[in-house]
């Protein structure tokens, strides 16, 4: 791979189920569609919110996946990830694709290699 991924230009494996025509767009460039909704007050910065999620590649490899709880806006995660739960409501499920600005950019992380777009599913499980 040569520098970043850009999501406009990546094959996403079919598996995915990747349609960027029907995401939406952020000025940051995260794409995100949602699955479900929730309900309830949305996740604003400062709530400690518990997610469940899966995280792919783009080639529809599985690199993470499990459940944690976090300070949303804190920094405890990639720019992405705050940015894709924010929003979001209890039992809420959201679809994020993170380019690799809002992630691990050119230092990759454990099983995401460098430059790497990062794609999860998150479940909003709780919101404190």
């Amino acid at each position: 791979m040569t520098g970043p991924q850009v999501i406009e230009e990546v094959e996403f494996a079919p598996s995915l189920g990747i349609n960027l025509a029907s995401m939406t767009r952020t000025s940051s460039g995260l794409y995100y569609e949602d699955i479900a909704m929730g309900s309830g007050d949305p996740a604003a910065a400062g709530n400690e919110v518990e997610v469940a999620y899966t995280g792919w590649l783009t080639d529809g490899t599985t690199f993470d996946s499990g459940a944690f709880s976090f300070v949303l806006g804190a920094g405890q995660v990639v720019r992405g990830f705050d940015e894709g739960v924010t929003g979001m409501r209890v039992g809420g499920i959201r679809r994020i694709i993170i380019p690799p600005a809002l992630g691990y950019g050119s230092q990759g992380s454990g099983p995401v290699p460098p430059d790497a777009i990062m794609i999860f599913r998150i479940e909003v499980l709780s919101i404190g």
